[in-house]
């Protein structure tokens, strides 16, 4: 038997959004809307006020100013205040705070009736998460992972119109984290859940998420598609906190950019003579050998499947290069370091993004 989860038609709406601690504005003018069964990732360093954002929309905090909408409904506007159990929303903690005196079922049922058609509607839940036949079975005796399911299950029992989850894989081990964050994708997708979730980890971010969010001093930076936030920053701080960015000086000239790493054949607009910074991923920079090359191996790092190379350039810059595992090079090696150009890179002026690859506009995009 299978159950409407109460997601379908539903979106979450948050408008002009503004909170403040005393003097200290933790939320500015925070902006975006969310289509129904899409998961939005809000991500940013510590203290960029994401968490606030989240616990804003459950209710846990008063909004100062703006409008937040769920499910058709204004929950808050800086003077009406929505109480959290009227929402419809489903919160999964960091540190998924389930009952420990209670069974695995008995979490997932607690807060439902106790109907036979609320027994079977737990049961259903606990079979979408893959815990069927461990309903007897108390937290402690569960992994961390499972934990984690049972945390998700209860959330998604009342029907919410939207799944809130704050840094939901933190607790989990290296190895864990990678399998539950794909177990949970995927019942997300099943269950064609509307979901936001705060996280500080950018491959997290760009794996789980329909659209990320990038945060930063209480405000959305750049909002779009996991490849429109990688591939087109609209500002240094987003090409710098995503993909671990190097910045090489750069000149605008008629013929492109010109660069320590020699001339990118890509336009600009600004005038010849300009100075930018080129936004340069380790996978973007080429090697070889050259005894009167341009750069100089500091440093060789094995990652498995690849090489990381730190290079110093005659300039004195450091950037970084990555190399298939077969190329070793010993420290203190010559080469000649070029820059890819089979795709556009991403050019910026006073730190913003002025390429014309990257200057298409993201939907819902707050204002920095």
């Amino acid at each position: 038997m299978g159950y409407n989860l109460g997601m379908a038609g539903k979106t979450v709406s948050c408008r002009e959004l503004y909170k403040s601690f005393g003097d200290t504005a933790v939320i500015r003018n925070v902006s975006f809307s969310l289509e129904a069964g899409q998961i939005l990732a809000l991500l940013g360093p510590s203290g960029c006020g994401k968490t606030t954002t989240l616990r804003l929309i459950a209710g846990f905090e008063h909004l100062d100013q703006g409008e937040i909408e769920i499910a058709g409904t204004v929950v808050a506007d800086g003077r009406f205040h929505m109480p959290p159990e009227k929402r419809r929303v489903g919160m999964v903690f960091q540190d998924y705070a389930i009952f420990p005196h209670l069974s695995v079922m008995e979490n997932v049922a607690f807060g439902l009736g106790k109907t036979a058609k609320d027994l079977e509607r737990a049961r259903y839940l606990l079979a979408l998460v893959g815990l069927a036949g461990l309903e007897k079975q108390m937290p402690h005796e569960l992994s961390g992972g499972q934990q984690q399911r049972v945390a998700l299950a209860r959330a998604l029992a009342l029907e919410p119109a939207v799944l809130l989850l704050d840094e939901p894989f933190s607790n989990l081990d290296t190895s864990l984290r990678a399998q539950v964050r794909q177990e949970v994708r995927d019942l997300l997708r099943q269950a064609q859940a509307t979901a936001i979730f705060v996280t500080h980890d950018q491959e997290e971010a760009l794996f789980l998420g329909d659209q990320v969010a990038v945060m930063r001093d209480g405000r959305i930076e750049q909002m779009g598609t996991p490849e429109e936030i990688f591939h087109q920053p609209q500002t240094r701080f987003v090409a710098e906190f995503l993909g671990q960015t190097d910045f090489v000086p750069g000149v605008v000239r008629t013929t492109g950019i010109e660069t320590p790493l020699g001339i990118l054949p890509q336009p600009v607009p600004l005038p010849p003579g300009t100075a930018v910074e080129v936004g340069v991923r380790a996978d973007d920079v080429q090697l070889r050998p050259a005894e009167n090359g341009n750069g100089r191996i500091l440093s060789r790092r094995f990652i498995g499947i690849a090489h990381i190379y730190q290079i110093a350039l005659n300039n004195g810059q450091k950037i970084q290069s990555l190399q298939p595992h077969t190329v070793n090079l010993p420290q203190d090696t010559r080469v000649q370091v070029t820059i890819s150009t089979d795709h556009p890179l991403p050019c910026f002026y006073n730190g913003t993004a002025v390429s014309p690859a990257n200057t298409k506009d993201t939907n819902n995009q707050s204002t920095p």
